[in-house]
């Protein structure tokens, strides 16, 4: 579109355009800065009247002039300062009565300052509830001195105090220091027990650490000497010789509980049954259901007990299914033992203590009871019949044992011999005494 050639910079439109207010003229219902800004004013206006009107005397003080105060001050210390002279001067001139009244305005002045800035600071420092309860503590203070100087309580403390004897409280004095003196004895000699007391669970708790450290070896050890790489049992004589100092050497330095861990391992590992073996090689052989067969009447022990169980304390022990057939446990103590299912066929069990044991299904013999007999030297055992295969237990106690069996009784009453027969429970009068002594 071509411009008109009459239009020029110098018409009208240009040189008086309409005002506007700060309004734009291309939208003239549009607000402008100016009015957001009033707007956005207003509820601060509208608070600050608010405030006003709630606390006037708030703003009546925001609009004191702050250099009346500042005048009042300073007037206080001109005339201060103009007390401060008179009296001086009354001083040098020998005036008394004009030093008295500088020193009593001066001290007046003085003391209202210190006071209104006393107040302030106690105001800014201690709440109303704070100053309350000082004074309240100073009340109570007040009050019992009071009452202390008016009851005449301490001239009755004196007559009392005056008129005690000495003497018989000197010698109460003594008496309750040796008193002392015998408790702070009786104080360190327990604390002495008690210090012995922690040092022995210590020393106890450490040695059975180091106890089942020494046990866990030899599991592995035994573990180790008697299976080839494939797990398998090979045993050959020298083998099973150091496996039996082994075991003899652990049993020697181990408490019941521990020797009754080593039994159990060594009896469910097999290794304390009579293992059949290959008459030309010497090794176990397998029952082909998964196991090594027994042959209790040739079979060859991994470890051979013998003697290492004569006289050992085994009280309080769980020695459940473990095979301890043939070995020579004479003088044992086994009070209170849980033999459960124990095999102590061939056992020789003379003077054994088995009172109060659990004997249940415990194996003494094999075979009949009626033909069963005790071990022999000479014999050769017939585990069918049960000739020589019995423990021999003359001179056992069994007193209180619990759980035992007719056939148990039958056997014990009749090779047990007098003294045995005393404590089996049931007595033995219907059982002949084959032993006859």
């Amino acid at each position: 579109m071509t411009p008109d050639p009459q239009s020029s910079p110098s018409s009208p439109a240009f040189e008086n355009p309409p005002p506007n207010n700060g309004r734009s003229s291309t939208f003239p219902n549009r607000p402008t800065l100016d009015d957001e800004l009033d707007a956005g004013m207003q509820p601060q206006r509208g608070s600050v009247d608010e405030l006003q009107q709630q606390n006037p005397r708030l703003m009546e003080e925001s609009d004191r002039p702050i250099t009346s105060s500042t005048k009042a001050t300073s007037s206080q210390g001109w005339i201060l300062l103009l007390a401060i002279a008179i009296a001086l001067v009354g001083l040098a001139i020998n005036l008394v009565w004009m030093s008295l009244a500088a020193s009593f305005v001066i001290l007046v002045l003085a003391l209202r300052i210190f006071w209104a800035d006393l107040q302030r600071t106690v105001s800014r420092l201690f709440s109303e509830e704070e100053r309350v309860a000082t004074l309240a503590l100073i009340g109570v203070g007040v009050a019992a001195w009071t009452l202390w100087e008016v009851s005449n309580i301490d001239q009755r403390f004196y007559d009392w105090y005056f008129a005690l004897d000495w003497t018989v409280l000197g010698a109460t004095g003594d008496l309750v220091g040796a008193v002392g003196q015998i408790l702070i004895a009786v104080l360190a000699v327990y604390i002495a027990w008690r210090q012995y007391v922690i040092s022995r669970d210590l020393t106890i708790q450490q040695n059975l650490i180091t106890q089942q450290q020494t046990i866990d070896a030899f599991f592995q050890g035994i573990s180790e000497l008697v299976l080839d790489a494939e797990g398998l049992l090979e045993d050959w004589p020298q083998e099973r010789a150091i496996a039996e100092g082994r075991t003899a050497a652990i049993l020697s330095s181990v408490d019941a509980t521990g020797k009754a861990k080593v039994l159990r391992f060594l009896s469910r590992s097999r290794l304390l049954t009579p293992l059949k073996r290959d008459r030309l090689l010497g090794r176990a052989m397998l029952d082909g259901a998964g196991g090594y067969a027994e042959d209790r009447d040739y079979g060859v022990r991994v470890v051979d007990l013998g003697v290492m169980l004569a006289s050992t304390n085994l009280v309080r022990t769980d020695l459940r299914w473990t095979d301890l057939s043939d070995a020579n446990m004479i003088r044992v103590n086994l009070r209170n033992a849980d033999l459960v299912k124990t095999n102590l066929a061939r056992t020789i069990l003379v003077d054994a203590d088995l009172s109060n044991a659990d004997i249940q299904g415990t194996r003494f013999f094999y075979g009949p009871v009626a033909t069963a007999t005790p071990r022999s030297r000479t014999a050769i055992p017939n585990y069918v019949t049960g000739e020589y295969t019995g423990a021999v237990v003359e001179g056992a106690n069994f007193t209180n044992v619990k759980r035992m069996s007719e056939e148990q009784r039958r056997y014990c009453c009749a090779w047990g011999g007098s003294d045995t027969r005393l404590t089996i429970p049931g007595g033995c009068e219907d059982v002949p005494n084959q032993l006859g002594r």
